[in-house]
Protein backbone atom coordinates (compact mmCIF):
# COMPACT_ATOMS: atom_id res chain seq x y z
CA UNK A 1 0.00 0.00 0.00
CA UNK A 2 1.29 3.52 -0.76
CA UNK A 3 2.64 5.44 2.22
CA UNK A 4 1.70 8.83 3.62
CA UNK A 5 4.52 10.88 5.11
CA UNK A 6 4.35 13.70 7.62
CA UNK A 7 6.55 16.56 6.43
CA UNK A 8 5.91 18.90 9.35
CA UNK A 9 3.33 20.00 11.91
CA UNK A 10 3.04 23.36 13.64
CA UNK A 11 0.67 25.24 15.90
CA UNK A 12 0.06 28.62 17.41
CA UNK A 13 0.52 29.09 21.11
CA UNK A 14 -2.87 28.42 22.71
CA UNK A 15 -4.63 31.53 23.96
CA UNK A 16 -6.94 31.69 26.94
CA UNK A 17 -10.53 32.77 26.50
CA UNK A 18 -10.31 36.54 26.13
CA UNK A 19 -6.52 36.29 25.83
CA UNK A 20 -3.85 37.05 23.26
CA UNK A 21 -5.63 35.43 20.28
CA UNK A 22 -9.20 36.40 21.12
CA UNK A 23 -9.27 39.37 18.77
CA UNK A 24 -8.03 37.45 15.76
CA UNK A 25 -10.31 36.54 12.89
CA UNK A 26 -10.37 32.76 12.56
CA UNK A 27 -9.32 32.94 8.90
CA UNK A 28 -6.21 34.87 9.87
CA UNK A 29 -5.37 32.36 12.62
CA UNK A 30 -5.71 29.56 10.09
CA UNK A 31 -3.68 31.50 7.53
CA UNK A 32 -0.88 31.96 10.04
CA UNK A 33 -0.25 28.24 10.56
CA UNK A 34 -0.84 27.47 6.88
CA UNK A 35 1.95 29.85 5.91
CA UNK A 36 4.18 28.54 8.69
CA UNK A 37 3.89 24.85 7.80
CA UNK A 38 4.35 25.46 4.07
CA UNK A 39 7.44 27.56 4.74
CA UNK A 40 8.93 25.10 7.24
CA UNK A 41 8.37 22.12 4.97
CA UNK A 42 9.96 23.96 2.05
CA UNK A 43 7.23 23.13 -0.47
CA UNK A 44 5.72 25.23 -3.23
CA UNK A 45 2.13 26.15 -2.22
CA UNK A 46 1.24 25.88 -5.90
CA UNK A 47 1.61 22.10 -5.57
CA UNK A 48 -0.84 21.59 -2.70
CA UNK A 49 -3.73 19.41 -3.87
CA UNK A 50 -6.21 20.26 -1.13
CA UNK A 51 -6.60 22.03 2.21
CA UNK A 52 -8.65 20.26 4.90
CA UNK A 53 -9.34 22.11 8.13
CA UNK A 54 -11.32 21.08 11.16
CA UNK A 55 -13.62 23.59 12.83
CA UNK A 56 -16.76 23.37 14.92
CA UNK A 57 -19.41 26.05 15.50
CA UNK A 58 -18.93 27.35 11.99
CA UNK A 59 -20.77 30.63 12.45
CA UNK A 60 -19.75 34.18 11.57
CA UNK A 61 -15.99 34.31 10.92
CA UNK A 62 -15.81 30.52 10.99
CA UNK A 63 -18.57 29.98 8.42
CA UNK A 64 -18.44 29.80 4.65
CA UNK A 65 -15.79 27.05 4.49
CA UNK A 66 -13.05 28.42 6.74
CA UNK A 67 -10.47 26.10 5.14
CA UNK A 68 -10.84 27.86 1.81
CA UNK A 69 -10.97 31.31 3.41
CA UNK A 70 -7.86 30.70 5.53
CA UNK A 71 -5.85 29.44 2.54
CA UNK A 72 -6.76 32.54 0.55
CA UNK A 73 -6.14 34.80 3.53
CA UNK A 74 -2.63 33.32 3.60
CA UNK A 75 -2.09 34.78 0.15
CA UNK A 76 -1.71 31.43 -1.56
CA UNK A 77 -2.87 30.37 -5.07
CA UNK A 78 -6.61 30.45 -5.66
CA UNK A 79 -6.62 27.23 -7.72
CA UNK A 80 -6.02 25.22 -4.52
CA UNK A 81 -9.35 24.11 -3.01
CA UNK A 82 -10.31 23.72 0.63
CA UNK A 83 -12.89 21.90 2.71
CA UNK A 84 -13.99 22.23 6.33
CA UNK A 85 -14.97 19.21 8.40
CA UNK A 86 -16.62 18.74 11.77
CA UNK A 87 -15.97 15.66 13.84
CA UNK A 88 -16.37 17.73 16.99
CA UNK A 89 -13.20 17.64 19.13
CA UNK A 90 -11.52 15.30 16.64
CA UNK A 91 -12.08 17.55 13.64
CA UNK A 92 -8.46 18.33 12.79
CA UNK A 93 -7.30 14.81 13.64
CA UNK A 94 -9.86 13.62 11.11
CA UNK A 95 -8.49 16.23 8.69
CA UNK A 96 -5.12 14.46 8.99
CA UNK A 97 -6.83 11.12 8.36
CA UNK A 98 -8.57 12.39 5.23
CA UNK A 99 -5.31 13.93 4.00
CA UNK A 100 -3.37 10.72 4.60
CA UNK A 101 -6.09 8.63 2.96
CA UNK A 102 -6.02 10.87 -0.11
CA UNK A 103 -2.27 10.42 -0.38
CA UNK A 104 -2.41 6.68 0.28
CA UNK A 105 -5.13 6.25 -2.36
CA UNK A 106 -2.80 7.70 -4.98
CA UNK A 107 -5.26 10.41 -5.95
CA UNK A 108 -3.31 13.27 -4.34
CA UNK A 109 0.34 13.92 -3.52
CA UNK A 110 0.44 16.86 -1.12
CA UNK A 111 -2.39 17.76 1.26
CA UNK A 112 -2.48 20.33 4.04
CA UNK A 113 -4.51 19.33 7.10
CA UNK A 114 -5.20 21.36 10.20
CA UNK A 115 -7.77 23.17 12.27
CA UNK A 116 -8.76 26.48 13.76
CA UNK A 117 -11.01 27.64 16.57
CA UNK A 118 -11.63 31.00 18.20
CA UNK A 119 -13.78 30.07 21.18
CA UNK A 120 -13.58 33.58 22.60
CA UNK A 121 -15.52 35.04 19.68
CA UNK A 122 -17.73 32.07 18.82
CA UNK A 123 -18.60 30.27 22.09
CA UNK A 124 -18.65 26.50 22.42
CA UNK A 125 -21.96 24.94 21.25
CA UNK A 126 -22.93 28.16 19.44
CA UNK A 127 -24.05 26.15 16.42
CA UNK A 128 -26.29 23.94 18.55
CA UNK A 129 -27.85 26.93 20.26
CA UNK A 130 -28.33 28.82 16.98
CA UNK A 131 -31.18 26.49 16.08
CA UNK A 132 -33.35 27.87 18.86
CA UNK A 133 -34.25 30.81 16.65
CA UNK A 134 -35.83 28.31 14.28
CA UNK A 135 -37.59 26.24 16.92
CA UNK A 136 -34.93 23.59 17.63
CA UNK A 137 -33.78 23.44 21.23
CA UNK A 138 -30.94 21.01 20.49
CA UNK A 139 -29.79 18.65 17.71
CA UNK A 140 -31.71 15.64 19.05
CA UNK A 141 -35.17 16.71 20.24
CA UNK A 142 -37.82 16.09 17.63
CA UNK A 143 -36.00 13.20 15.98
CA UNK A 144 -38.35 10.23 16.21
CA UNK A 145 -35.54 7.76 15.50
CA UNK A 146 -33.23 9.26 18.10
CA UNK A 147 -35.89 9.37 20.80
CA UNK A 148 -37.01 5.80 20.11
CA UNK A 149 -33.41 4.66 20.59
CA UNK A 150 -32.08 6.93 23.33
CA UNK A 151 -35.11 8.65 24.81
CA UNK A 152 -34.92 12.21 26.02
CA UNK A 153 -31.93 11.88 28.36
CA UNK A 154 -29.49 14.75 28.55
CA UNK A 155 -26.70 14.48 25.99
CA UNK A 156 -23.83 16.41 27.51
CA UNK A 157 -20.08 16.06 27.77
CA UNK A 158 -20.31 17.13 31.41
CA UNK A 159 -22.84 14.40 32.19
CA UNK A 160 -20.67 11.90 30.34
CA UNK A 161 -17.54 12.88 32.26
CA UNK A 162 -19.46 12.47 35.52
CA UNK A 163 -20.85 9.10 34.42
CA UNK A 164 -17.31 7.93 33.61
CA UNK A 165 -16.01 9.07 36.99
CA UNK A 166 -18.81 7.18 38.72
CA UNK A 167 -18.56 4.00 36.61
CA UNK A 168 -14.78 3.71 36.99
CA UNK A 169 -14.97 4.94 40.60
CA UNK A 170 -12.61 7.84 39.96
CA UNK A 171 -12.67 10.17 42.92
CA UNK A 172 -12.63 13.94 42.77
CA UNK A 173 -9.27 13.80 44.56
CA UNK A 174 -7.77 11.51 41.90
CA UNK A 175 -8.97 13.83 39.14
CA UNK A 176 -7.54 16.86 40.91
CA UNK A 177 -4.20 15.15 41.36
CA UNK A 178 -4.19 14.34 37.65
CA UNK A 179 -5.12 17.93 36.74
CA UNK A 180 -2.39 19.33 38.98
CA UNK A 181 0.16 17.04 37.31
CA UNK A 182 -1.01 18.29 33.91
CA UNK A 183 -0.21 21.86 34.96
CA UNK A 184 3.18 20.85 36.36
CA UNK A 185 4.13 19.02 33.18
CA UNK A 186 2.95 21.86 30.97
CA UNK A 187 4.87 24.49 32.92
CA UNK A 188 8.00 22.33 32.85
CA UNK A 189 7.67 21.99 29.06
CA UNK A 190 7.20 25.74 28.60
CA UNK A 191 10.07 26.69 30.90
CA UNK A 192 12.49 24.24 29.30
CA UNK A 193 11.56 25.33 25.76
CA UNK A 194 10.18 21.95 24.70
CA UNK A 195 7.29 23.57 22.81
CA UNK A 196 9.38 26.20 21.04
CA UNK A 197 10.07 24.20 17.87
CA UNK A 198 6.42 23.32 17.26
CA UNK A 199 5.04 26.82 17.85
CA UNK A 200 4.70 29.49 15.19
CA UNK A 201 4.61 32.69 17.30
CA UNK A 202 1.81 35.16 16.61
CA UNK A 203 2.86 38.81 16.78
CA UNK A 204 5.26 38.18 19.65
CA UNK A 205 2.89 35.80 21.45
CA UNK A 206 5.06 32.73 22.00
CA UNK A 207 3.87 30.69 24.97
CA UNK A 208 0.62 28.92 25.87
CA UNK A 209 -1.47 31.03 28.21
CA UNK A 210 -3.43 28.25 29.90
CA UNK A 211 -1.12 26.75 32.53
CA UNK A 212 -1.56 28.36 35.94
CA UNK A 213 1.60 28.86 37.95
CA UNK A 214 -0.36 29.65 41.08
CA UNK A 215 -2.55 26.57 41.03
CA UNK A 216 -2.39 24.01 43.83
CA UNK A 217 -4.31 21.03 45.08
CA UNK A 218 -5.60 23.20 47.91
CA UNK A 219 -7.05 25.73 45.48
CA UNK A 220 -8.60 23.00 43.37
CA UNK A 221 -10.23 21.45 46.41
CA UNK A 222 -11.86 24.77 47.24
CA UNK A 223 -13.83 24.89 43.97
CA UNK A 224 -17.53 24.11 43.85
CA UNK A 225 -18.64 21.05 41.86
CA UNK A 226 -20.81 21.51 38.78
CA UNK A 227 -23.76 20.24 40.80
CA UNK A 228 -24.19 18.88 44.33
CA UNK A 229 -23.97 15.29 43.04
CA UNK A 230 -21.07 15.91 40.64
CA UNK A 231 -17.43 14.98 41.12
CA UNK A 232 -16.41 17.52 38.49
CA UNK A 233 -15.11 21.04 38.93
CA UNK A 234 -13.64 23.49 36.45
CA UNK A 235 -10.18 22.39 37.59
CA UNK A 236 -10.51 18.90 36.09
CA UNK A 237 -11.87 20.00 32.69
CA UNK A 238 -10.13 21.32 29.59
CA UNK A 239 -9.92 25.06 29.16
CA UNK A 240 -11.86 27.06 26.59
CA UNK A 241 -9.20 28.35 24.23
CA UNK A 242 -8.24 29.91 20.90
CA UNK A 243 -5.69 28.54 18.44
CA UNK A 244 -4.81 26.99 15.10
CA UNK A 245 -2.59 24.16 13.87
CA UNK A 246 -1.52 22.59 10.59
CA UNK A 247 0.35 19.64 9.10
CA UNK A 248 1.53 18.62 5.64
CA UNK A 249 1.09 15.07 4.33
CA UNK A 250 2.91 13.90 1.20
CA UNK A 251 3.25 10.81 -0.95
CA UNK A 252 6.47 8.88 -1.35
CA UNK A 253 6.67 9.95 -5.00
CA UNK A 254 6.33 13.61 -4.04
CA UNK A 255 8.99 13.28 -1.35
CA UNK A 256 11.45 11.70 -3.79
CA UNK A 257 10.71 14.07 -6.66
CA UNK A 258 11.27 17.15 -4.51
CA UNK A 259 14.14 15.73 -2.44
CA UNK A 260 12.32 16.21 0.87
CA UNK A 261 13.07 14.63 4.23
CA UNK A 262 9.83 13.59 5.97
CA UNK A 263 9.82 13.47 9.75
CA UNK A 264 7.40 10.58 10.23
CA UNK A 265 5.15 8.17 8.40
CA UNK A 266 1.53 7.41 9.12
CA UNK A 267 1.68 3.88 10.50
CA UNK A 268 -2.04 3.55 11.23
CA UNK A 269 -5.23 5.57 11.25
CA UNK A 270 -8.74 4.56 12.24
CA UNK A 271 -11.88 5.78 13.94
CA UNK A 272 -14.36 3.92 16.13
CA UNK A 273 -17.37 4.88 18.20
CA UNK A 274 -19.15 4.07 21.44
CA UNK A 275 -22.50 4.96 23.00
CA UNK A 276 -23.33 8.59 22.11
CA UNK A 277 -24.84 9.34 25.52
CA UNK A 278 -21.73 8.11 27.31
CA UNK A 279 -19.95 9.98 24.50
CA UNK A 280 -16.43 10.32 25.95
CA UNK A 281 -15.58 6.62 26.29
CA UNK A 282 -14.78 6.27 22.57
CA UNK A 283 -10.95 6.32 22.93
CA UNK A 284 -11.03 3.05 24.90
CA UNK A 285 -12.42 0.76 22.15
CA UNK A 286 -10.75 2.91 19.48
CA UNK A 287 -7.30 2.33 20.98
CA UNK A 288 -7.87 -1.42 21.27
CA UNK A 289 -9.08 -1.57 17.67
CA UNK A 290 -6.15 0.49 16.37
CA UNK A 291 -3.48 -1.55 18.13
CA UNK A 292 -5.03 -4.78 16.89
CA UNK A 293 -5.19 -3.54 13.30
CA UNK A 294 -1.65 -2.14 13.48
CA UNK A 295 -0.23 -5.36 14.94
CA UNK A 296 1.12 -3.53 17.97
CA UNK A 297 0.82 -3.90 21.72
CA UNK A 298 0.31 -1.05 24.16
CA UNK A 299 3.92 -1.57 25.31
CA UNK A 300 5.20 -0.88 21.78
CA UNK A 301 4.04 2.75 21.92
CA UNK A 302 6.69 5.17 23.12
CA UNK A 303 4.43 8.18 23.64
CA UNK A 304 0.69 8.83 23.87
CA UNK A 305 -1.33 11.98 23.42
CA UNK A 306 -4.81 11.42 24.87
CA UNK A 307 -6.81 14.62 24.81
CA UNK A 308 -7.66 15.85 28.29
CA UNK A 309 -11.23 16.86 27.74
CA UNK A 310 -11.74 15.84 31.38
CA UNK A 311 -9.46 14.10 33.83
CA UNK A 312 -11.92 11.22 34.16
CA UNK A 313 -11.63 10.45 30.44
CA UNK A 314 -7.87 9.91 30.56
CA UNK A 315 -7.94 8.08 33.90
CA UNK A 316 -10.58 5.63 32.64
CA UNK A 317 -8.58 5.15 29.42
CA UNK A 318 -5.44 4.41 31.47
CA UNK A 319 -7.35 1.92 33.60
CA UNK A 320 -8.71 0.04 30.60
CA UNK A 321 -5.64 0.08 28.34
CA UNK A 322 -2.93 -0.48 30.93
CA UNK A 323 -0.76 2.19 29.29
CA UNK A 324 2.22 3.48 31.24
CA UNK A 325 1.14 6.86 32.73
CA UNK A 326 4.71 8.15 32.40
CA UNK A 327 4.33 7.97 28.60
CA UNK A 328 0.94 9.73 28.46
CA UNK A 329 0.65 13.49 27.92
CA UNK A 330 4.20 13.98 29.09
CA UNK A 331 4.07 17.73 28.44
CA UNK A 332 0.64 18.26 29.96
CA UNK A 333 -2.68 18.34 28.16
CA UNK A 334 -5.89 20.23 27.59
CA UNK A 335 -6.59 20.72 31.29
CA UNK A 336 -3.51 22.92 31.53
CA UNK A 337 -2.77 23.89 27.93
CA UNK A 338 -6.30 24.39 26.64
CA UNK A 339 -8.51 22.75 24.03
CA UNK A 340 -9.29 24.93 20.98
CA UNK A 341 -11.68 22.28 19.73
CA UNK A 342 -11.26 22.39 15.94
CA UNK A 343 -7.48 22.84 16.21
CA UNK A 344 -6.64 20.37 18.96
CA UNK A 345 -6.12 17.32 16.72
CA UNK A 346 -3.19 18.71 14.74
CA UNK A 347 -1.98 20.58 17.82
CA UNK A 348 -1.53 17.25 19.59
CA UNK A 349 0.07 15.80 16.46
CA UNK A 350 2.65 18.60 16.44
CA UNK A 351 3.47 17.95 20.09
CA UNK A 352 3.65 14.19 19.57
CA UNK A 353 5.96 14.52 16.56
CA UNK A 354 8.39 16.88 18.25
CA UNK A 355 8.50 14.94 21.51
CA UNK A 356 9.08 11.63 19.69
CA UNK A 357 12.06 13.23 17.99
CA UNK A 358 13.37 14.69 21.23
CA UNK A 359 13.23 11.29 22.94
CA UNK A 360 14.23 9.34 19.83
CA UNK A 361 11.15 7.18 20.20
CA UNK A 362 9.64 5.14 17.39
CA UNK A 363 5.86 5.03 17.73
CA UNK A 364 3.44 7.68 18.95
CA UNK A 365 -0.29 7.16 19.40
CA UNK A 366 -2.83 9.97 19.50
CA UNK A 367 -6.51 9.66 20.40
CA UNK A 368 -9.32 11.86 21.64
CA UNK A 369 -12.93 11.67 22.70
CA UNK A 370 -15.43 13.40 20.44
CA UNK A 371 -19.06 14.48 20.50
CA UNK A 372 -21.38 11.69 19.40
CA UNK A 373 -19.16 9.02 20.95
CA UNK A 374 -16.57 8.79 18.18
CA UNK A 375 -12.79 8.63 18.64
CA UNK A 376 -9.92 8.85 16.17
CA UNK A 377 -6.62 7.06 16.62
CA UNK A 378 -3.48 8.00 14.72
CA UNK A 379 -0.21 6.10 15.08
CA UNK A 380 2.88 7.73 13.63
CA UNK A 381 6.36 6.26 13.23
CA UNK A 382 9.31 8.60 13.57
CA UNK A 383 11.80 8.44 10.68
Amino acid sequence: MPEAFLLDAVRTPVGRRGGALSGWHSADLGAHVIRAVVERAGVDPDLVDDVILGCTDTLGPQSGNIARTAWLAAGFPDHVPGVTIDRQCGSSQQAVHFAAQAVMSGTQDLVLAGGVQNMSRIPISAAMLAGREYGFDDPFSGSKGWQERYGSVEVSQFRSADMIASHWDISREAMEEYAFRSHQRALSAIDSGRFDAEIAPVDGFRHDEGPRRDTSLERMRGLKPLSPESRLTAAVASQISDGASAALLASEAFVKEHDLTPRARIHHLSVRAADPVWMLTGPIPATSHALRRAGLAIEDIDLFEVNEAFASVVLAWLDETGADPSRVNVNGGGIALGHPIGATGTKLLATLLHELERREGRYGLQTMCEGGGTANVTIIERL
